[in-house]
């Protein structure tokens, strides 16, 4: 029936537009995905993009071959260190210039290559982030010393990105080591206290964080969900008055500087201690070579490792070992860098890559525990090992 009255046709274009639009929970489930892409746009930077994984990958889902009861500080943990660096490269910090000043250059600073959802794809299940103030001091972002990596990507935003990696992928465990970077030239003020201890006490944070304190848990209860490891301390709140928190607490004030073996107890009641090698300044005589400084951190990772396999002496003790190195001047113009250290010269001089691999391989089965690598990518196989697949 044709309907020729301009009221009639008003009334069945008002009926259309009902018809057609969206249920409520229709529109909440855009307004969701609306806010989410938004969030994950903002985080890109140091999120990237999530391209999903192959079904060949074995890293991509590679927690959902191990048993729920497996206990955390009995498996072997890949992980990056100072993860947010990913796309810090020198036009990077020739933009953030008007922030930061005149700074070093940007491979003094830059320990990894690919993005957070293409490390979590990897099979990186360890995350090591360092945070500060955003400029204008009222966000919080991340940083490397002098270098602020994302100017207008939030620790939220990040975060976020994290959870809905995990909503597709809720087989595994993501274990965040998170620790305030000093010498920003940013304020560690209350307010930056505050905003953290908040972060981690909303009703998202006790959704996707493991909610245990003092304690490592076993897989199945991380599954799907973040674990923290505390290398922060917020001595300007008052204790009393902020009694939540999570994870477990490898404190500044523990964790000794330059350590080859440094002995972290984090549960004085259960004694459980945390080893951890973080040899990263090596500092040798004036005539040294790339090559002794590389030979010098790789004696002190195989030793931490080779006593993490010790498993009848530390049955149930969490060991930590960086690979990482940090840059250092040598004689002359030269100078070793994380790279440097990482992957050796391309040429006469192996990196610490290069000679972990033959070395896991060899003890494939052994526990190692968490494995905290810079340029872990440009070394194929290096995660599978770690692992042991």
């Amino acid at each position: 029936m044709l309907l020729r009255s301009a009221g009639s046709t008003v009334l069945i274009l008002c009926l259309w537009m009902v018809n057609a639009m969206p249920s409520p929970r229709g529109q909440q489930n855009f307004l969701a995905e609306s806010a989410l892409e938004e969030i994950l746009l903002r985080g890109q930077p140091l999120l990237g993009t999530d391209n999903g994984c192959s079904s060949h990958v074995a890293t991509c889902n590679w927690m959902a071959r191990v048993p729920d009861n497996t206990k955390l500080v009995h498996m072997n943990l890949p992980g990056v260190h100072d993860a947010a660096t990913g796309n810090y490269s020198q036009a990077t910090q020739d933009e953030l210039l008007r922030y930061t000043g005149p700074i070093p250059p940007a491979e003094v600073f830059r320990c990894q290559e690919r993005s957070f959802f293409e490390m979590l794809n990897d099979g990186i299940r360890v995350f090591d982030m360092r945070y500060a103030y955003n400029p204008g001091n009222d966000t919080i972002g991340f940083h490397h010393s002098q270098a602020l990596l994302a100017p207008t990507t939030q620790l939220e935003d990040v975060f976020f990105g994290f959870y809905n990696w995990l909503d597709q992928h809720p087989t595994e465990a993501v274990l965040i080591s998170l620790n305030h970077e000093g010498g920003t030239g940013t304020p560690d003020d209350v307010k930056l206290e505050q905003h953290i201890y908040d972060f981690f006490n909303t009703k998202l944070a006790k959704r996707y964080w493991v909610q245990q304190n003092g304690t490592l848990g076993t897989l199945g209860e991380a599954r799907g969900k973040l674990t923290l490891l505390q290398r922060y301390s917020l001595p300007l709140l008052n204790a009393s008055d902020h009694p939540n928190h999570i994870g477990i607490d490898l404190g500044p004030d523990r964790w000794t500087d330059n350590g080859k073996s440094i002995e972290l107890v984090y549960n004085q009641e259960k004694s459980q201690i945390a080893y951890i090698e973080d040899f990263y300044n090596i500092v040798l005589p004036d005539n040294s070579t790339a090559a002794d400084h590389i030979q010098a951190k790789f004696d002190a990772v195989t030793q931490h490792l080779t006593n993490a396999t010790l498993t009848d002496l530390h049955p149930d003790q969490l060991f930590i070992s960086f690979t990482s190195a940090a840059f250092i001047p040598l004689a002359g113009n030269a100078s070793m860098t994380p790279i440097l250290y990482a992957l050796g010269d391309g040429d006469h001089v192996q990196g610490m890559n290069q000679r972990l691999l033959p070395w896991l391989k060899e003890r494939k089965g052994k526990r190692f525990g968490v494995m905290m690598m810079d340029f872990y990518d440009a070394v194929p196989g290096l995660v599978e090992a770690v692992i042991g697949l």
